[in-house]
């Protein structure tokens, strides 16, 4: 097992969360480490951090790179959509600081034995948490085709969504869809010529949009992100690292909606809602990587970077 892992926007992310000496945080995506080790090297001695991952070789890889840390650290192995729940089962109550950096890792990635990239071909699987029973060979052979259509257009912004899902639909109607290269060329066949000769792997955003329907990525993302931004402490600080136009946009009208007072309408002489500012918005516009990063790591181009301070309790 090789994490072959950059984190995106380590200096960015660290200095976003302003950490304090001893503080106790919270690394929702521990992935292959990298901000969880950077997180640990400056809250000091007496520091902790709690550090979620649904992959269980992700967790045995951290525990090992982690191990000067130990007692200083708790690993869970889960989805951070149980943060509150975790944190209580710890007799934690209050954080000063909470970090996602969310999609696949590059790990995920590269192993082709987990399927979740083009590039290889292997069995359909993209499922971050092994344990679970839905596949992306369960979605691409079973699901009807509007509903496919759909997620191919909605999670993968593709424009030949109904295209491409008629084409599964015809080759699944011959034969099982049972691999990543076997899936590809279908796509491949499904858009047309001129329409691959310029932009990404014309598989791209198809496969990005099945990984997001198997993990429910989107789904579990507001709800998560609202339980984070409770078990912040005043003046504690979320850092959000999307790559993904549709988990920017959730970010981004979440933090709006939080960072405003009365949501009443105007002709309303007082306030009914009784509404609060509960966060403090730090970056008006995402962060995204500089130069030097992209020249490092390709893979970094599509990150954004948002940051929000929590307000007096």
């Amino acid at each position: 097992m090789h994490f072959d892992h950059v984190p995106v926007m380590l200096v960015e992310a660290i200095t976003g969360l302003n950490l304090k000496r001893n503080g106790v945080y919270v690394d929702c995506t521990l992935g292959g480490a990298g901000h969880s080790e950077a997180i640990l090297e400056q809250i000091g001695p007496r520091g902790r951090l709690v550090a979620f991952d649904q992959d269980p070789e992700a967790i045995a890889f951290a525990r090992k790179k982690l191990a000067p840390y130990q007692g200083r650290v708790e690993l869970v192995r889960a989805n951070f959509k149980d943060l509150a729940v975790v944190l209580s089962q710890l007799n934690i109550n209050f954080v000063d600081g909470v970090l996602f950096d969310l999609g696949a890792s590059s790990y995920q990635f590269d192993n082709p034995a987990r399927g979740f990239s083009y590039l290889n071909d292997a069995p359909l699987d993209m499922r971050m948490d092994p344990a679970q029973a839905v596949t992306a060979r369960e979605l691409v052979n079973k699901l009807p085709v509007k509903e496919l259509a759909r997620i191919i257009r909605d999670y993968g912004e593709e424009r030949w969504a109904s295209r491409i899902a008629d084409f599964i639909h015809q080759e699944r109607s011959h034969q099982t869809i049972e691999t990543t290269g076997q899936l590809a060329e279908v796509i491949k066949k499904a858009i047309p010529a001129r329409a691959r000769r310029s932009g990404p792997h014309p598989a791209k955003r198809t496969f990005q949009a099945l990984r997001i329907a198997v993990n429910g990525e989107l789904e579990v993302l507001a709800g998560a992100v609202r339980s984070a931004v409770q078990v912040l402490g005043s003046g504690g600080r979320i850092c959000v690292i999307s790559f993904h136009s549709l988990e920017d946009r959730i970010i981004k009208e979440l933090f709006r909606e939080l960072a405003s007072p009365c949501s009443c309408p105007k002709e309303f002489p007082v306030c009914a809602c009784g509404k609060k500012k509960v966060l403090k918005i730090i970056t008006t516009k995402p962060l995204v990587p500089g130069p030097a990063e992209l020249k490092l790591n390709p893979r970094s181009r599509s990150a954004k970077l948002r940051i929000a301070e929590k307000l007096s309790n």
